[in-house]
Order: structure tokens, then sequence, then C-alpha cells
């Protein structure tokens, strides 16, 4: 809905600006200043007439917008840049009529019609940012193949992908788009994901990878197991998340209405006493009404309007680009204020990818039927703790057992009947949590991440994994100490696996065997001592802990990607895009805050040459000149947004 009604006000700004555009160009033609400007003259009678006449239709038409935003913003009790705009033009339309039937002056019909027009330039180009990122996620769509080759026995069969569902299976040839997400269950080879994903290189992908819809794949085929089509499908989790992030406005677009609404009290403020003033002093009624109308209609700058959505746009696009997904660019922008920085350790810090290293039982149980318990259940997870336990299992040959009740036990582990035996694999807060004594004989040898088994509620033993650190980590951590942020691990893992992680990475510490409900807390205690601090997780098991955070930033792929709690998604699981994120966040917030300057800071000197403050010296501004510095502020605020780079 959301949508259709930005679609609908882009077409609408859109068509005004065009027709005013048109009109305008014969009232440039028409206007003194711009002939005295270029040297030429084109009068004849019934010029101010007609000029009257297409400046009534521009005001009237083009202005239409902002006449009407301006009720329904004082209907509110918040006036902001719709008002300051109605009351500028208003201002301009009204006396420069007054002149043209008989009032002796100049008249505005020139800056009356360019205010107009950039103003409508700026809603337009602001409702084109906000479908940007959408709207070039959407050619991905349409760039999905039309057919796919499902697979029926020993039979391909052309189908639409349209009609495909969840557990189909599907050949994708070499060089052909892969025609829904899903898991490869045979053949290996590289993928390019970077249409998705920003991703140059193309990934190597083997049996048990997952893949995207809309990716290509390389030089082998592939057989594919679709596990979401359609609108359950990554891509359409993407545009979804985008088309959420630019409907809300951010801190920085709420900064620049409150600048609209600070510069309407100004212009009303200066404009009344700019026409008491002069009337006072003894100086004519129609000066006074000519001073105080240049005063109006300079202070409603044109680049107030395009400040924002000009960086808007620039920023959409590269975020898109460089695989970040802004979900709330309040978050975004707030990023640079960041003191701290904890981040989740399995799939985060490490790639989550597991491998069995030591298995330990008590003497009823040998290390064969252990395992059989343990891979038997774990087949219902999707924890990457999990992956590592069954790949020992398939090594080893061992047969699964009938498995029913599966349950997840939310940051601590698993349960349900294995064999209908009721079976529950924890970590280690678990077994205090319930009081369950660990014999020292069931300890680990080895170092890693421990997952222990209780059978009818008695520890029978357990299983030691490894993790592997990611490569990027390290560089990711140091760059970001570099910045004076401080880098914390928080993980459910044991104290020796997290301290070992901790030390090579060369974090400032660490918190161990944390719950996710005792993660918020950490985060929250942190924030109790003036910290500003991000939460980077997987975005499921840290669901409390980035809530909590100032900005929740979600790592990860695949379907993960739709954390909702996540304030902030980096498509590619890369430690090193955070900085990427904090950096890119500044320079937007940056450029943000120097276009507000240039579209408002010129008033300070206008306003009070306007109003007519020095002259006593015989200077005055005169309306042209305002106008010029006026389009001068706008190329500026135009140019620098340009400038922004990622």
């Amino acid at each position: 809905m959301a949508n259709n009604e930005h679609k609908e006000k882009l077409k609408d700004f859109k068509k005004r600006f065009y027709i005013s555009l048109i009109l305008t160009a014969p009232i440039l033609l028409l206007s003194p200043t711009i002939q005295s400007w270029f040297n030429f003259t084109l009068a004849f009678n019934g010029r101010g007439i007609l000029l009257l006449v297409l400046a009534s239709i521009i005001y009237l038409y083009g202005g239409y917008p902002f006449l009407s935003g301006i009720y329904r913003e004082l209907r509110d009790k918040s006036p902001g840049m719709m008002t300051l705009i109605a009351v500028a033009i208003s201002v301009a339309y009204l006396y420069s009529a007054t002149v043209t039937l008989g009032l002796p002056g100049k008249v505005f019909y020139w800056e009356l019609a360019t205010l107009i027009d950039v103003m409508l330039l700026g809603h337009w180009i602001e409702m084109k940012s906000i479908l940007s990122a959408s709207q070039s996620l959407k050619k991905l769509a349409k760039l999905m193949p039309s057919m796919a080759h499902l697979i029926k026995g020993d039979k391909l069969v052309d189908v639409k992908i349209s009609s495909l569902s969840e557990g189909d299976r599907v050949l994708v040839k070499p060089g052909e788009k892969i025609p829904a997400d899903g898991e490869i269950r045979d053949g290996e080879g590289y993928v390019n994901e970077s249409m998705l994903t920003g991703e140059s290189k193309p990934i190597k992908k083997k049996s048990g990878d997952e893949v995207f819809g809309g990716s290509i794949n390389g030089d082998t085929s592939l057989e594919v197991e679709v596990t979401a089509a359609g609108d359950q499908s990554y891509l359409s989790e993407v545009i979804n998340l985008v088309e959420e992030a630019q409907s809300s406005k951010s801190r920085t677009q709420r900064l620049a209405d409150k600048a609209a609404f600070y510069l309407t009290i100004i212009a009303l403020t200066a404009g009344a006493l700019t026409l008491i003033s002069w009337t006072i002093v003894g100086k004519d009624l129609v000066y006074a009404i000519e001073r105080m109308a240049t005063v109006m209609v300079i202070t409603c700058p044109h680049a107030l309007g395009l400040a924002i959505p000009l960086v808007t746009a620039v920023s959409t696009t590269l975020s898109a680009q460089n695989g970040l997904l802004i979900r709330d660019r309040t978050a975004f922008e707030n990023s640079r204020k960041i003191t701290t920085i904890l981040f989740d350790k399995t799939g985060t810090l490490t790639k989550g990818v597991f491998e069995v290293t030591e298995i330990f039982t008590t003497k009823e149980f040998s290390d064969r039927k252990l395992l059989r318990y343990a891979a038997s259940l774990e087949r219902e997870s999707e924890h990457p703790i999990a992956d590592g336990i069954i790949k020992k299992a398939e090594k080893e040959e061992i047969n699964y057992l009938e498995v029913s009740d599966f349950q997840a036990i939310k940051g601590e582990g698993i349960k349900g009947k294995v064999d209908g035996k009721k079976i529950e694999i924890v970590g280690p807060n678990y077994l205090r949590k319930k009081n369950i004594k660990k014999p020292e004989k069931l300890e680990p040898t080895k170092l890693g991440t421990v997952v222990y088994l209780v059978l009818e509620d008695k520890l029978i033993g357990g299983i030691s994994l490894s993790d592997i650190i990611r490569e990027e980590s390290k560089k990711a951590i140091s760059d970001l100490k570099e910045k004076d942020i401080s880098c914390w691990m928080i993980t459910g893992d044991t104290e020796e696996v997290a301290k070992q992680v901790s030390q090579e990475l060369e974090m400032d510490g660490y918190f161990a065997e944390v719950l996710p409900h005792e993660k918020q807390e950490k985060i929250k205690e942190l924030q109790d001592k003036g910290e500003f601090v991000a939460m980077t997780g997987d975005g499921i098991n840290d669901a409390p802990a980035l809530a909590q955070a100032n900005i929740g930033i979600a790592i990860g792929s695949g379907t993960d990607i739709a954390a909702e709690t996540a304030d902030i998604i980096l498509v590619n699981s890369n430690p090193l895009d955070v900085k990427k994120l904090i950096l890119f966040g500044q320079k937007t917030y940056k450029k943000i805050i120097q276009n507000l300057f240039w579209a408002t800071g010129y008033n300070a000197i206008a306003i009070p040459l306007a109003a007519g403050a020095l002259a006593s010296y015989n200077i005055i501004l005169p309306p042209a000149i305002g106008a010029l510095l006026m389009s001068i502020s706008t190329v500026i605020v135009a140019a620098n947004a340009k400038l922004l780079k990622p």
C-alpha cells in the first residue's frame, strides 16, 4: 500500500513539475530582471496580464501540494516545510498580482515560478529515492528466468517458476539463472550472486549450500531443492525490507522539517518587523511592502527542499550496491555515535562451520551410540552445530533413529524424543540451571564449543566441536579499535572458548556463557554507563539484544536476513562491513548537515540586507540578487550530494 502511494505521489509531482516548468519558460523570457541580465528586450501591451495568468496557473496548479500541505501542518499544529513554502509563494504571488493590477513596485513572478519548480523537483526526487532501491531490486526479479527444469523421477519437465513449491527439485544448467531459493543436493561449482549481495567474486557452492533465486550458475550443473519461492524468496524479503526502511523518516529528515519550522517563524517575524519598521521611520507603504515581500521570498531557499532528498537518493543507491540494507535510517545515521560494539561469536566472528573434535560419554554409552542419538535429533535443527554433528554421523555412516516432539530451547539447545526416549542437547548454562551435575570424566579434553546430551534428565555425555574464525574478523576488530570503538564478544559458549577467540582477535573483552536475556541485560548495563552500543549478531538467537541495543546489526545471508529486530542488515557475512557501515553513515550524516547549512546559512546575511538593515549606507539586497544567492545555494547542495562516496 505504501509503495503504491509513493508511486502515485511520484507521478503527481512529476506531472506538476513538467507542466510548471513549461509555463516557467515564457515567464522567464518576459521577466524584466532576466531581460536585463541577458541584455535583451521583449515587451508588448498586455505583458503584465499574461505574466499574471501564467503565474496564477503555476501558483494554483504547481503550488497546490504546498497550499494543501500548509492546511494539514497548521491543523496538526506542526508548521514545517510545507508552511514555509506556502507562505513564500503566497506572498510572492499576491504581492506581484497586486503590483500588476496597479500597486507601484516590482513583481516576483520569475522567483515565484522557479521556487515552485525547484520545490516540486525536490519532492519528486524524494519520492523517487523512496522507490529507487526497491525498484532496482524488482528489476532483478524481472530478470528471473520464466521457466525451470523440474526433476520428476528420471525426467526433466520445463515448468513456469510460479508453479514451483517448497521441496521441488530443479536442475540448473551451466550459465542459467537459479529459479528459486534452495539448497544444492547434487553438484558443486561457482555461483555469481553479485546482483543480490554485492559480492563481486563468484562463490563456490557445494552440496548442502544455500543458493538464491536470480543468481547465476557457473559452468557446472546443479541439482537444487527449492526451499522458498515467490513471495517467500530472499529477493522478496529484501524488497519488503527496503520499502519499509524508505517509508520512515530519519532524524535528519525531521531536522530539515525543524529547520523549515524555524525559518517559517523567522520569515514571518522578519517580514512583519520589516513592514512595521519601514512604516514607522516614514517610508511609504509601497516601499515597506516591497521590502517585506523580498524578505519573505528570500527566506525560503530553494535548496532546503533538495538538501535531504538528494543525499538520501545517493546514499540509498550506494547502500544497495554495497550490500547494506537499512531498515531504520536514523540508526544508519546514528552509527557515527557508536562507542561500543558487541559481537556474537558463532556465525559472526566465526564462520559458524563446526567440526566434531571429541566425543565423551559415560560407561553405558559408546561414542557411536551417543553420536547416533545426537545426530538424529540435530537433523531437525538449523543451527551450525547441527551441521557439524550430522556431517560426523554421515562420515561414520550412522543410521538415524526416529524423532518426535522436537522443540528448540531458546538460546540453550534443543529437545525431543529419539526412539521414544527424551533427549536434550544443551549447553553448560542449561545444566547449571537444571542442577544437573557433571562428573569430571565428562569434561572435554580439547578446547571447543561443547554440547551435552541429557537422556531422561541424566547426563550421558557430550560432543566438542571447533569453529573457524573468519579471516576478516581480526582486521575488522583492529580497524574499529583504531576509531576508538570498544569491541567486545558476547556468547553463550564456554569461558575457555570465549577467552581463546577474544585473545586471538585482540578484543577489549568478552562475556561468556550468556543466555539471550542476559545479553540484553549486559547491553543495558553498558548503556547505563553512557555507552552508545551496537549489537552485531545473526538476528535470530540475538533478537533481545538486537532490540535493546542503540543499533542492532544483523550479519548473515539467506532468510536470516529478514531478522525483524535488526535496524541494519549486512547482506554479506563479513565483519568488515560493520566498519563500512559506520564510515558511510558518518559520511551521509555529514553531507546532510553540510547541505542544510548551505541551504539555510546564507539567510544570516540575506535577510538583514533584504530587510534594509544597511539602507543608510545605500546597501539594499535587490530581489534579483537574493534569487541569485538562492540559485547558488541550490547548485552547491546538488553538487555536494553527488560527491557522497561509500
